[in-house]
């Protein structure tokens, strides 16, 4: 097992990874900017070091101030929780030059499930369906006739990244070069990859994803599914588990299809496997992340199984202590992630100091975060500033005891989304399950 483990991060993901090791009795380092001088995870952590500027280009994605820091103190593991480095193959390949354990997937499985056009042929090929669409495309007459060809609308995704970048849906044809143009542009200055593809947009449709996890002896073994159809501008705002959308041959089938992406790259530790599903129960892979997601503890709620500390022991060269016949799910679970923002003024965000401070309590009420009583929320970074995890034995009894616990959520000193998560949970078709990627571009508020 690993000695010491530097966390390549920050917010609660990094105070979620601090807390992890310190049950195992793993030393911790933490990485800090100038901003965060005063952060929850600097201070939880055994030991904190500044790396640069506000900025994450001066901080968090300075690969070579992240590794020396590696060196200086020990560390004989990074582990890079998700977004920032999380799915950098370049990182990941550094650390292995550097014998330092990358928390994740080798460099080269980062590299092929990156390149999405790489991702869904390999996909293809394993027999799992895919959306009609593209490979990479570089020139925008290329790309327009693969759109007139799949019939529009189209989305013009990156072939890099995540995250909601890069993304334009196309309704008509006569908007097609103009959103080229700028799917490209945002690609570049998010990923330095200016590379785009072409898929048909489906509508109406659920977003699935399904959680599995690998151990370096042939194991994998999928731990459910997480309905992340609640999103703004591609971002995901409210995940349960289990979705009431899908029946059981369909849920059945998509493991298995899952299990097999995760054979098909020879997948090592925590993945997510994510798919479309439209009204008729087809479903379409759309990607795979190769990191711990925002939602895992949706997952750890209805599963029992700590996800971080097996990520850990994975990459340790541990074996999973468990088969997919030990895996069952109880009761529901929902996850509501709580924004730095106005929903009253375009979703801007806010920063300021947190001048109240009160976390819902209650048995299966989790509250994942790093905020604290006189905390000063940068302006620098996304605008998360906590995870809002309830579990119940029903869905029903889940909302409410969301409902409740929201309610009992006080953050004074900045704006944040509360009263918009409520509106979410009250309308009719979050209440019956029904609703769809749309529900919130079709007017919640």
């Amino acid at each position: 097992m690993f000695h010491k483990i530097l966390i390549a991060n920050r917010g609660e993901i990094a105070v979620r990874i601090i807390r992890a090791c310190k049950e195992m009795g793993i030393s911790t380092v933490a990485v800090y900017s100038q901003a965060d001088r005063d952060a929850l995870h600097a201070s939880l952590a055994d030991e904190s070091y500044c790396i640069g500027g506000n900025r994450v280009g001066e901080s968090y994605l300075n690969m070579m101030a992240i590794l020396s820091v590696a060196e200086l103190t020990g560390a004989s593991a990074i582990h890079p929780g998700y977004g920032l480095l999380a799915e950098n193959a370049k990182f990941a390949s550094l650390c292995e030059k550097c014998n330092i354990k990358f928390i994740g997937p080798s460099a080269e499985v980062i590299t092929k499930m990156g390149d999405k056009d790489q991702a869904r042929s390999i996909m293809k090929k394993a027999g799992i369906p895919i959306v009609e669409g593209s490979d990479g495309v570089a020139d925008e007459n290329e790309a327009l006739k693969i759109a007139q060809k799949a019939g529009f609308p189209v989305l013009i995704k990156a072939r890099s990244g995540g995250g909601g970048k890069g993304i334009r849906l196309v309704e008509k044809e006569k908007d097609f070069k103009k959103a080229f143009a700028f799917a490209t542009a945002e690609a570049q200055a998010a990923f330095s990859d200016g590379a785009v593809y072409v898929e048909k947009f489906l509508r109406p449709v659920k977003h699935i994803e399904v959680q599995i996890i690998c151990d370096d002896y042939n194991n994998v073994v999928c731990l459910g599914e997480r309905d992340c159809s609640i999103q703004r501008n591609n971002q995901k705002i409210i995940e349960e588990s289990p979705s009431i959308f899908l029946d059981a041959s369909t849920r059945k089938k998509m493991f298995e299809d899952a299990i097999n992406a995760a054979k098909a790259v020879g997948y090592r530790g925590v993945g997510t496997i994510e798919f479309l599903v439209d009204s008729q129960g087809n479903y379409y892979f759309i990607e795979m992340n190769t990191r711990l997601q925002v939602e895992h503890p949706v997952t750890e709620m209805v599963t029992g199984i700590d996800l971080v500390k097996w990520q850990i022991r994975v990459a340790a060269g541990k074996e999973l202590a468990f088969s997919q016949k030990d895996i069952n799910f109880f009761g529901h679970a929902i996850e509501c992630r709580i924004n730095a923002e106005n929903p009253d003024k375009n979703f801007m965000p806010s920063a300021g100091k947190i001048t109240l401070l009160h976390i819902p309590g209650g048995p299966w009420v989790r509250f994942d975060s790093a905020l604290y009583q006189d905390y000063f929320v940068p302006p620098f970074y996304d605008s998360m500033v906590g995870k809002l995890i309830v579990h119940a034995a029903t869905r029903e009894e889940a909302i409410r005891k969301m409902k409740a616990s929201l309610c009992e959520l006080v953050i004074e000193g900045i704006d944040h989304n509360k009263d918009f998560l409520m509106d979410i949970l009250s309308h009719p078709k979050f209440e019956d399950g029904t609703y769809t990627t749309d529900l919130v571009t079709g007017g919640v508020r």
